[in-house]
C-alpha cells in the first residue's frame, strides 16, 4: 500500500438551482472581472450562456466573453483567451460546457500568469506557480476536469495532445445542474460514460493489491456507471440517472479511486495520439484502444483482471482457468461498449484501416521521439506502444 495525500478542493454545487449561485461564488473567490468561457452555439440555444451572463451583471460582476471551444481544445484558442484576459484585467474564469472547455480554462489561467509560451507547461519545461482561479457550469459529464488537477491541450502545429496535472488547477467551485445534460446525444452520453470509466480503470488495474477499501469504491463506481448510462440512453430525461452520472464523472477522476495505489495511464496518453491525428472523440477512442492494452498487460497482474471480470463484468469466476475468467471480463467489456454505441478497434473509430506509417507515428509521438515509456502495471516503451496500436488496428 502507498503512502497518498488525498486532496479535493473544490466546492460542489449540485443540483436543480445551482446555477442561481453562480455570482455569490465568483465573489466568494475573488473574481471582480471575469473570462466567460465556453464551446460552440449549443451554450446560446439552451440559454444556459445567457442566464449566467444575466447573472453576473444582477450581481455586479463584470465579464468578457470567449467561445469556439471544441472537442481536443486548441492552444491556439487559450492563446487567444490568454491576451484577451491581460488585456481586459481578467481575475477570474469561469467555464461553461464540458471538459473540453475546463481543460482550456485551466490553460489560459496558467499563461495569464506565467512569462513565455504555455505550451512550455505541458511540454514539462515550465512549472507555473500561479494562475488565475477557475470555476465552473458543467455541462458535458465525463472528463472530470471540473475536479480533477488535470488538463489537455491540442496543439495544432504537429497535432500534439499533451496533459498537465497540477494542483492548482483544480477549479474553486463546481455547478452540476443534471437537467442541463438532458439534450446530449447518445454518442456523447456513451463516449462520456467510457471516459469517466476509464479514469478509474487507469487507477485501477494496478500491482498494489493491498488497498482494499479503494478497490471496492472504484468497482462500486463501475458499476453504478454502467447501470446509469442505459438507464439514460432508453431515458434521455431521467434525472436520477442523469444525476448519478454527473456526480459519477466527478468523484471517478478527483484523485479518490487512486489513494493507495500506482495508477497507470497508458490508454489516455495511447488515445492522445489517434485524438492527435484523427481529431476523434476522446471517450471513443479509449474504448478502442482499452481491449488490446488490456490483452497485452493483462499477465502483469492477472488476478487483478479476474476480479474486474467478476465484480464489475458479472462474468462467472471459472477458478481452473484464471486467464479464461480474465478474457471473458475483457470481451465483456468489449460486448458493453457496443451495447451503447462505441467501438473496440481502431478501423471502427475511423472508418477506415489504419496504416502502419500512421502506427509508427504515433508511437513515435507518444513516446516523445523513443525518449520517453507510459504505463505502470507494465511499463510501455515505442516497441510495446506499437504493437498495441497494431492489435488495435
Amino acid at each position: 500500500m502507498k503512502d497518498f495525500k488525498y486532496y479535493a478542493p473544490t466546492e460542489v454545487v449540485f443540483g436543480e438551482q445551482s446555477e442561481e449561485q453562480v455570482a455569490r461564488l465568483v465573489k466568494k473567490y475573488g473574481g471582480t472581472k471575469v473570462l466567460v468561457h465556453y464551446g460552440g452555439k449549443s451554450a446560446e440555444r439552451s440559454g444556459l450562456l445567457g442566464k449566467i451572463c444575466g447573472l453576473l451583471t444582477e450581481g455586479g460582476i463584470a465579464f468578457v466573453s470567449l467561445g469556439g471551444v471544441v472537442p481536443n481544445p486548441r492552444l491556439s484558442l487559450a492563446k487567444q483567451g490568454i491576451e484577451l484576459c491581460r488585456r481586459e484585467g481578467v481575475n477570474f474564469i469561469l467555464a461553461i460546457g464540458g471538459g473540453s472547455v475546463i481543460d482550456s480554462a485551466k490553460c489560459i489561467a496558467y499563461g495569464v500568469c506565467m512569462e513565455g509560451d504555455v505550451w512550455d507547461v505541458y511540454l514539462g519545461n515550465a512549472t507555473p506557480t500561479a494562475m488565475l482561479p477557475v470555476g465552473c457550469v458543467l455541462t458535458i459529464p465525463a472528463a472530470g476536469s471540473e475536479m480533477s488537477e488535470s488538463s489537455v491541450i491540442t496543439n495544432e502545429d504537429g497535432d500534439v495532445k499533451l496533459g498537465y496535472s497540477n494542483n492548482l488547477s483544480r477549479p474553486k467551485f463546481a455547478i452540476m445542474n443534471p437537467r442541463r445534460t438532458f439534450t446530449l446525444p447518445p454518442y456523447q452520453t456513451a463516449a462520456g460514460v467510457t471516459d469517466m470509466m476509464m479514469h478509474t480503470m487507469e487507477r485501477y488495474f494496478t500491482k498494489d493489491d493491498d488497498m482494499d477499501f479503494t478497490t471496492d469504491i472504484a468497482e462500486a463506481m463501475l458499476r453504478s456507471i454502467k447501470t446509469a448510462v442505459f438507464a439514460v440512453l432508453r431515458n434521455p430525461e431521467n434525472y436520477r440517472y442523469r444525476a448519478q452520472i454527473m456526480w459519477g464523472g466527478s468523484l471517478m477522476h478527483n484523485g479518490l479511486t487512486g489513494c493507495g495505489i500506482t495508477d497507470d495511464w497508458a490508454t489516455h496518453q495511447l488515445e492522445h495520439e489517434l485524438s492527435g491525428m484523427f481529431d476523434v472523440t476522446h471517450g471513443a477512442g479509449l474504448a478502442a484502444i482499452w481491449p488490446s492494452w488490456a490483452r497485452y498487460v493483462m499477465h502483469e497482474n492477472l488476478s487483478r483482471f479476474v476480479r474486474f471480470a467478476v465484480n464489475v463484468m458479472d462474468v462467472p469466476n471459472d477458478f481452473t482457468d484464471p486467464e479464461g475468467t480474465a478474457l471473458r471480463g475483457i470481451e465483456a467489456m468489449e460486448r458493453f461498449y457496443h451495447a451503447i454505441g462505441m467501438p473496440t478497434s481502431i478501423r471502427e473509430l475511423i472508418g477506415r484501416d489504419v496504416t502502419d506509417d500512421e502506427i509508427r507515428e504515433m508511437a513515435r509521438k507518444c513516446s516523445r521521439d523513443y525518449t520517453a515509456t507510459c504505463g505502470a502495471l507494465r511499463v510501455l516503451h515505442a516497441d510495446d506502444m506499437e504493437a498495441i496500436y497494431r492489435m488495435a488496428r
